[in-house]
């Protein structure tokens, strides 16, 4: 397929540069697959859609403040580093995981600098310049180097303390306090639990403890997987073709006791709720590994890598239903949700989101494909 067959207009006045005023206030569109109906509702209706019959799974990664603004001390030149992930060991073939990682002083990350950056290069972060990095080697990708860290106090820290939360490049900001404040709460969903994504599983920025204990009196389990979102997410679709399209891998895991969810919800004839995107890759992920190698079960628990691109006309193998946001034109994720839904239902849906002054993306409202 072509990219270009996944492009529509887009007003940017429809672009959610904030957060509703009250998580959970948003609108959420319905798409039923079979009939082709579109519903227009509110994220809490999402409780009378789905049964004690069905299993509902989310990602419980958590954004960490991994942005940082600093400056070269040899030209008090501005630069900026987006840290992506904890860099292996020269020994090591694999990205370590966060959760083995997380106090990692060398990582794999963008820099952005208005000079030409060179292996031993040094820049300074902090109100105190408290934190320096080394630039050690470009990577692939651009502006993608191996960078060292080195302070008297452990990098989370300090990361907590001065780091930004990486919203996505389409939300313009003046960088004031207020809307750092405000992006520490927002741009990350109540159930985060495991430290180590640069980009939220904005599906489920609108659950509310409030939808949880409503789906909790209608008996509907809930288990989650970890897939850490990086800034691939975020990265366009440049080819003609989309096979040609590469994804970036992300790191994911999977416990016994959503793999075993899964697959009792698969076995009894229940449907399997994903909430976003980032939740669907992981169990697609898994279970194509699993089919490969001939198992009997549809997932099973574990920890690796996904680079899964899906896109039409793609066999889902556990997802049967989807809660996401609406999602940029010519994007590896409109083209997932094209692949569940069908590409012209989804524009179509699509179009008529923005006539209705649906808000687009990260902060925008959702869509429910059932």
């Amino acid at each position: 397929m072509k990219t270009r067959q996944f492009w529509y207009p887009l007003p940017e006045r429809l672009i959610a540069q904030h957060p509703s005023p009250r998580r959970g206030d948003d609108k959420m569109m319905v798409l039923h697959r079979d009939t082709c109906v579109l519903e227009h509702r509110t994220a809490p209706d999402i409780v009378s859609y789905i049964t004690d019959n069905d299993l509902l799974v989310v990602n419980d990664t958590k954004v960490f403040p991994a942005r940082l603004e600093g400056m070269w001390p040899d030209t008090r030149g501005a630069v900026e580093i987006l840290l992506v992930s904890p860099a292996p060991s020269d020994a090591a073939d694999a990205t370590p995981s966060f959760s083995a990682a997380l106090e990692a002083t060398s990582w794999n990350a963008i820099v952005g600098s208005g000079r030409t950056c060179r292996p031993g290069q040094k820049a300074v972060f902090g109100p105190n310049a408290e934190l320096e990095a080394t630039l050690v080697r470009p990577l692939g990708g651009i502006g993608m180097w191996r960078v060292d860290f080195s302070s008297s106090r452990p990098l989370m820290d300090l990361l907590q303390e001065f780091g930004r939360t990486p919203v996505p490049p389409y939300v313009k900001r003046e960088g004031t306090a207020e809307e750092e404040k405000a992006d520490r709460e927002r741009y990350q969903t109540i159930y985060a639990r495991e430290t180590g994504s640069v980009a939220a599983p904005t599906a489920g920025l609108h659950f509310t403890e409030e939808i949880f204990d409503a789906l909790d009196k209608k008996g509907v389990q809930r288990v989650a997987v970890t897939l850490h979102v990086g800034p691939g997410t975020f990265r366009p679709v440049k080819c003609d073709d989309i096979e040609d399209h590469h994804m970036d891998f992300e790191a994911f895991s999977v416990s016994k006791e959503t793999a075993d969810a899964v697959n009792a919800c698969k076995k009894r004839g229940g449907r399997v709720f994903c909430i976003g995107s980032t939740t669907v890759r992981t169990l697609e992920s898994v279970a194509a590994s699993v089919a490969a190698e001939g198992g009997d079960e549809v997932v099973k628990p574990g920890t690796g890598a996904s680079d899964i691109f899906i896109y039409p006309p793609y066999r889902f193998r556990v997802c049967d239903c989807m809660l996401t946001n609406f999602h940029l034109p010519q994007s590896t994720l409109l083209m997932m949700v094209s692949a569940l839904a069908g590409r012209e239902r989804i524009l179509s849906a699509y179009a008529m989101a923005v006539r209705a002054g649906y808000r687009f993306f990260s902060y925008g409202d959702c869509m429910l494909i059932v």
